[in-house]
């Protein structure tokens, strides 16, 4: 099952806006850990959504429109519109929130506009690509 930060679940893009799918990536993680903001930005939002804590990064210099992170279920201790740092503790995971089948876990999403993204390529981590064995270099 690995620890801390093992991921749980991948991000499974959904064929259409309405259709089912996972909007992100689930990481191992217990109730109170600290979360941080995966990339530098500003606190857009921090409240209660569908009953869930939820913590939301929008990242001005992006592109346009600019990419958001979102961490749930993260219980925010940074106001709205407070600048973050890439790693810079945002909230903590607040528990019990049955998102992660019997274990908790922080949903983490990416989003530019109303498009879902994979959140690993925030950081560089997009597809891996293999090539084939004895190819010339």
């Amino acid at each position: 099952m690995g620890g801390p930060g093992a991921l749980v679940a991948r991000f499974e893009a959904p064929p259409a806006p309405w259709a089912a799918g996972h909007r992100g990536v689930d990481l191992a993680a217990a109730p109170g850990a600290d979360i941080r903001s995966a990339a530098p930005g500003v606190i857009a939002f921090s409240g209660v959504v569908a009953g869930r804590p939820v913590v939301t990064v929008t990242h001005p210099a992006s592109g346009t429109p600019p990419l958001r992170t979102t961490y749930l279920p993260v219980t925010g201790t940074v106001p709205v519109g407070t600048a973050v740092a890439a790693g810079q503790v945002i909230g903590q995971l607040a528990p019990g929130t049955g998102h992660c089948a019997g274990r908790d876990c922080l949903h983490w999403g990416l989003l530019r506009g109303e498009r879902y993204l994979d959140p690993p390529a925030l950081l560089g981590g997009g597809a891996s690509r293999l090539l084939p064995l004895g190819r010339d270099r």
